[in-house]
């Protein structure tokens, strides 16, 4: 899939995309483009890594991975922008990425906020310096949940999210053991998240998803 958004760059760059931001998004659309990345609605944040957004999904590649090398190689960020689009409406085949998951000026909007942050090194570095914590500097359950790509999945109604693809856990409701068990080994096309997450972070996240569900 990585080799996938590099034949995207050379051949929109044959096409000569790169020349120009004609109809491409703009500034303003990245910050849209965030908030569409990591809603439920998007579903982006659940299959990518994307360290801006705090997203560490293992279905789909690694945005940071992918256009790391773009950027060194001088390739414009509308070139970027452009091959973002690409992807979401005519995903390559056999990725397992539905189209269309985000279309219009939303879709536009995740292509320009992705080509402004994805594999750059100054804002992987910023998004590694960001912990969520909470009182005391302990690691913030509520806030772990959004970052790490959980409201795209289920529904939790303290985290307002609606999520539909993995469990309900305002239905579920499971103990905190359970839910330490299931965010570092994962299940399913849930990815573990041993190795992404401290286990103080997987802690504080279950402990917010079981307190939560069972009120």
């Amino acid at each position: 899939m990585r080799l996938a958004f590099a034949a995207a760059l050379v051949a929109l760059t044959a096409l000569g995309t790169g020349c120009g931001t004609e109809g491409l998004p703009t500034e303003g659309n990245a910050t849209r483009g965030k908030q569409v990345f990591t809603s439920a609605e998007g579903q982006c944040a659940a299959c990518h890594v994307l360290a801006d957004a705090g997203s560490k999904g293992k279905v789909g590649p690694s945005l940071d991975d992918a256009f790391a090398g773009a950027r060194e190689e001088g390739f414009k960020e509308s070139t970027i922008a452009a091959t973002v689009l690409d992807q979401i409406y005519y995903p390559t085949e056999g990725s397992g990425m539905p189209a269309k998951l985000v279309e219009g000026e939303d879709a536009e909007a995740v292509a320009a906020y992705v080509a402004d942050v994805a594999g750059d090194p100054e804002a992987i570095k910023a998004a590694a310096a960001k912990k969520p914590t909470g009182k005391g500097g302990k690691a913030d359950g509520k806030s772990i949940f959004a970052s790490a790509g959980c409201a795209t999945c289920h529904t939790l109604a303290a985290a307002g999210s609606k999520g539909n693809i993995g469990p309900n856990l305002d239905e579920a409701r499971p103990s905190v053991d359970k839910a330490i068990k299931r965010v570092t080994q994962g299940k399913g096309a849930m990815p573990a998240f041993k190795g992404q997450l401290t286990d103080a972070e997987i802690r504080a996240v279950a402990e917010f998803v079981s307190r939560s569900a069972r009120k």
